[in-house]
């Protein structure tokens, strides 16, 4: 919600300056007006005729007058915004309010009130508004949506006065303005058997132990609600006071989702390219987890992680899973492609981790930033990766080339590699992907992935 209201009319130094604003707002029939005037008033001293002199005086002084009234309009108008819902899917509408109250004592004439919005969001949108009385309010709407992601602002508002005769029209603005956040589209992903899910989550196979087993051994001091049951006594005869031992605390699994945007890895651009297909992935792919229980960051080839919560910039063990959620959809929100050619950086940090499990969303890769890609597993327990070729995605359709080799030298690595064609369903993918990790660890401990 944005507020804010119209002075008065300018006072003192700024009058001079505020009506020459007034005077630059002739419209072209104030302009036509004041022009006739004058040519009439110069043939009439010319002609020596005193009734076309006064013609053309009143043809010049009727848009000068409304030019001064206007000037001297001391109403007051207070207007507000409210922007619902402030983050929206790619092509999914948000909706705007805007609010306009007359706290002023004298009722208004004509309005017109128009929002700067981004062309990517639409046309501008005007509101004709007719006469408010004192103190009264006017409410209308509109509704913006992009098929492109990105943080667009709304605003600042303006409010276009008129006078009765259309000789002058003044804008005058308002500060405030809002800020839409257009996410990437998330795509629902199939609940597969999951690898590495923490205790109480899920039916995955593999259970993470408690940081020190069923019970801290270090106790803490009683708190008003602790259930008298967990009293420890022998260390409340040593301290003097009421201690309870700590609950279990489970160690969640975590799941870190690498998002490939450098600049070189994809050509094409627009919603349907391949670059975009993997930023919706990326986002599919770490809400679905947050949804399963794992804490989860964002990496990209820079070596930058998303949200920066808790260790190594995992989110969703700190902080509620929606708040982490929403800060990485708003990095996907803005993210671009990145000047680097390499993934050397993202291999780094991937490396020094213990993930339970890491998915890359990858572009065209050579040989040697796929021999990158694949140390990158490092002590990950499942890695899968989906491998997009942009040139068959400009084109259109698949094509045999680079892409399958890579996709061949992941695998070796120990990758669960997908390449992805034009146009294809990620859940789709991820449902191929986990029969092709169960294929591969039919004969190991784990089951399968998430």
């Amino acid at each position: 919600m944005a507020g804010t209201a119209v002075p008065d009319g300018p006072r003192g130094d700024d009058d001079r300056g505020g009506l020459r604003a007034a005077l630059s707002g002739l419209t072209t029939r104030g302009r036509s007006f004041l022009a006739a005037g004058v040519a009439a008033a110069v043939c009439a001293y010319v002609l020596g005729q005193a009734d076309l002199l006064r013609v053309g005086l009143l043809l010049a002084v009727l848009p000068l007058i409304c030019v001064l009234v206007l000037h001297r309009t001391r109403y007051r108008v207070a207007t507000s915004r409210l922007l619902t819902p402030q983050r929206v899917e790619t092509g999914t509408e948000a909706r705007v309010r805007l609010r306009m109250e007359n706290v002023s004592k004298l009722p208004t004439g004509l309005l017109m009130l128009q929002d700067h919005v981004p062309y990517m969001l639409g046309s501008r949108p005007r509101f004709v508004l007719d006469r408010v009385e004192a103190g009264g309010r006017r409410e209308v709407s509109y509704r913006v949506r992009s098929d492109l992601r990105g943080r667009f602002p709304l605003g600042p508002l303006q409010l276009q006065l008129s006078d009765p005769f259309g000789m002058c029209e003044l804008t005058r603005s308002f500060s405030a303005y809002d800020t839409l956040t257009v996410v990437p589209r998330t795509e629902a992903l199939p609940p597969v058997e999951l690898f590495g899910e923490a205790a109480g989550y899920g039916e995955g196979r593999q259970r993470t132990l408690a940081l020190a087993g069923d019970d801290d051994v270090i106790p803490r001091a009683y708190r008003h609600g602790d259930d008298l049951r967990r009293v420890h006594w022998r260390s409340t005869a040593r301290y003097g006071e009421l201690m309870v031992r700590r609950e279990e605390q489970p160690q969640r699994a975590r799941c870190t989702v690498l998002l490939d945007t450098r600049g070189v890895a994809y050509r094409g651009a627009g919603p349907d390219s391949a670059f975009e297909w993997a930023v919706s992935g990326a986002a599919s792919a770490l809400v679905h987890m947050l949804e399963r229980g794992y804490t989860v960051r964002l990496l990209t080839d820079t070596g930058s992680a998303f949200p920066g919560e808790g260790a190594e910039g995992f989110g969703g063990a700190v902080q509620d899973p929606a708040d982490s959620a929403g800060l990485m959809m708003d990095a996907l929100a803005v993210v671009d492609h990145s000047e680097g050619a390499g993934l050397s950086r993202a291999s780094d940090v991937l490396r020094a981790g213990g993930d339970e499990l890491l998915v890359a969303f990858l572009g065209d890769l050579d040989e040697e930033q796929a021999s990158f890609v694949a140390r990158a597993r490092g002590r990950s327990g499942a890695a899968v990766a989906f491998v997009l070729d942009s040139g068959a995605w400009l084109n259109g359709r698949p094509a045999p080339g680079a892409a399958g080799d890579r996709v061949r030298q992941l695998r070796e690595a120990g990758w669960t590699a997908i390449a992805v064609p034009p146009g294809a369903r990620l859940a789709d993918l991820w449902q191929q992907a986990a029969g092709v990790r169960a294929e591969a660890a039919a004969d190991t401990p784990y089951g399968g992935w998430a």
